[in-house]
């Protein structure tokens, strides 16, 4: 029995020291997280009060495929925006249903001859249509279909601005979220790339740009997800952006430097995580080329986005965004602990391997080992229990703190079943739903070459009966 000794003797100093790095960090995250957020938003009412006058022209590029339930609310959304001067270019990636139709009767669309330069490989286009609509250049192209990162590049080609943001076809933005995510750039010019905040889109009642109501969604999986975006985007990238340490943006709301973007090639048409990819490049072009520059979160700027409604649709956007992860950390491996890459090449690259990547395959060994160990009598079942409740607890206190700091900080009114319900949801994602996508992440390479490629096909439904 010696060896049975050792070895749980040394799993449980490694989970003991993994535990409190992990909650270390989720503490240090989320309190941060929270005073930064407080902070800027008065800075940016501060601001707003000045009546900033600095503008730059911006291009939104929204890559969409099979997308027609959805691609409506996006756009009009996109046309409501409290912002002077930008266009908008929807890219359909040879659509097999109505998308394009859809797009060109409703906004009168004409289709046009349009030469659209090369600057970054693409798929053959098809067709070009344009308009103006509520004063705002419309473009809708339809190409051959190359996946989400060869329709971004086609966007990037057919724009005409500096800056170009880019958004998922079932999303959509607040009237301000353009004129929030732009602020880090009119702050200081060495900006190349922001990030936004993005939210779930069954919560809110969105009319011209403005929230007219908040709710938890009646679906509980979608509830939970709430608490899970909350957490996420409030706690780690908040506080990797203190150190311009954050290695993802995500490709619902992203703002981007045209001309960098060029430079290293526009996105990676063949990997799942194009949005990590280009930010984890843009990183080793400009380290390596002794550029200066930084990639910034701006917590202000707000994308209501669409979750998984299903279990198997939840399933297969987190397996595709686990292989998408593990192919950027594979891909730029290098950069980890390299000097020349500084703490994004040691803390950032750290925390996506080893939190990220790794942790459900940790967490599931630990859930294994800490029942072998219970069964063969090295472990009290009562203290394995009591520590599981407490560590949720903890989980679920943070869960809560970053839920209701995002409700504060956007002035959202919620009624007190809710509030009730968001407490208990806190617990329910830290206790049931956290373990389902530990497990469903340690599948995610089964099939792998099989979606390499593929478009992730997730059911939507119309944002107006989603609620």
């Amino acid at each position: 029995m010696k060896g049975w000794d050792v070895f749980f003797d040394a799993v449980a100093l490694f989970f003991l020291l993994y535990l409190i790095v992990y909650a270390s960090y989720l503490f240090l995250s989320v309190a941060m997280g929270a005073f930064r957020l407080y902070q800027r938003d008065r800075m940016l009412d501060i601001k707003n009060e000045l009546k900033h006058e600095f503008y730059f022209p911006v291009s939104i590029l929204v890559p969409a495929y099979n997308e027609e339930v959805t691609i409506l609310d996006s756009v009009r959304s996109l046309l409501d925006l409290d912002y002077r001067l930008y266009e908008v270019i929807v890219v359909d990636d040879g659509s097999k249903d109505r998308t394009s139709q859809i797009l060109a009767e409703a906004f009168k669309l004409q289709k046009v001859s349009r030469p659209i330069r090369r600057i970054v490989p693409t798929k053959a286009v098809e067709a070009v249509y344009e308009g103006i609509c509520n004063g705002i250049s419309l473009t809708l192209i339809r190409k051959e279909n190359g996946g989400k990162g060869d329709a971004l590049n086609m966007g990037i080609n057919a724009s005409r601005y500096p800056y170009f943001v880019c958004i998922d076809a079932d999303s959509m933005l607040q009237k301000d979220s353009l004129e929030r995510i732009v602020q880090p750039v009119m702050e200081d010019d060495t900006v190349v790339a922001v990030g936004g905040l993005i939210r779930v889109a069954q919560c809110i009642e969105l009319e011209e740009g403005n929230v007219v109501g908040y709710h938890l969604p009646k679906n509980v999986l979608s509830s939970m997800q709430v608490m899970e975006y909350d957490r996420s985007f409030l706690a780690s990238r908040i506080l990797l952006d203190g150190f311009n340490g954050n290695l993802i943006i995500s490709g619902a709301f992203g703002l981007f430097k045209k001309d960098v973007v060029a430079a290293v090639g526009g996105y990676d048409c063949h990997t799942l995580g194009e949005d990590m990819e280009l930010v984890m490049k843009m990183h080793v072009f400009c380290r390596c080329n002794d550029i200066p520059y930084s990639i910034r979160y701006e917590p202000n700027a707000v994308c209501w986005s669409q979750a998984p409604g299903s279990l198997s649709d939840l399933a297969k956007q987190r397996r595709r965004w686990h292989l998408g992860l593990f192919q950027s950390l594979m891909k730029y491996r290098d950069m980890f602990l390299r000097t020349r890459f500084g703490l994004v090449g040691t803390v950032s690259y750290f925390y996506y391997l080893v939190y990220e990547l790794l942790s459900p395959f940790i967490e599931v060994f630990g859930l294994i080992a800490t029942a072998l160990a219970a069964f063969l009598g090295y472990l009290s079942v009562p203290f394995m229990i009591s520590f599981y409740i407490l560590y949720a607890a903890y989980g679920a206190i943070l869960t809560i703190t970053a839920f209701f700091q995002r409700i504060y900080t956007q002035k959202l009114k919620i009624s007190r079943s809710d509030t009730i319900r968001a407490v208990i949801m806190c617990f329910l994602e830290n206790v049931f739903f956290h373990f389902f996508l530990s497990f469903v992440r340690t599948t995610a390479f089964k099939g792998y070459r099989k979606r390499k490629l593929q478009w992730g096909s997730i059911k939507r439904e119309k944002h107006s009966e989603i609620r």
